[in-house]
């Protein structure tokens, strides 16, 4: 498993239903677009574009997301969810709690919280 109870999403055609069908909400740091998946577990994904920096700037983008997600959010949203989290430039230069509470914000638009 990625997360406790979460898998990830890796196949680019499970990105673009998610685009395409789900809803999404932005802030100045993180897209996050979300959807029902009929399943009993989240999965997840995560996208940083090249605009972010170079592959060492995106990987610790994408490793603080993650952490962000699997520590604190993970165990506080309700289950069935297709979720993908976009990085934003802005992003590049935070920290992991300007992450966390970015994320939490989204989680939070969404009313996803139990």
């Amino acid at each position: 498993m990625y997360f406790n109870e979460t898998e990830r999403l890796r196949k680019d055609s499970d990105f673009r239903r998610v685009y395409k069908h789900g809803k999404s909400f932005a802030n100045r740091y993180l897209v996050m677009y979300i959807m029902r998946n009929n399943l009993e577990y989240n999965r997840v994904g995560i996208s940083v574009s090249k605009k972010v920096g170079k592959a060492i700037v995106r990987n610790k983008v994408k490793r603080r997301i993650r952490e962000s997600f699997r520590l604190d959010v993970d165990k506080k949203i309700k289950s069935g969810y297709d979720i993908v989290f976009i990085a934003r430039v802005a992003i590049s230069d935070m920290q992991y709690n300007e992450i966390n509470k970015s994320m939490k914000h989204l989680v939070n638009k969404f009313k996803l919280f139990k």
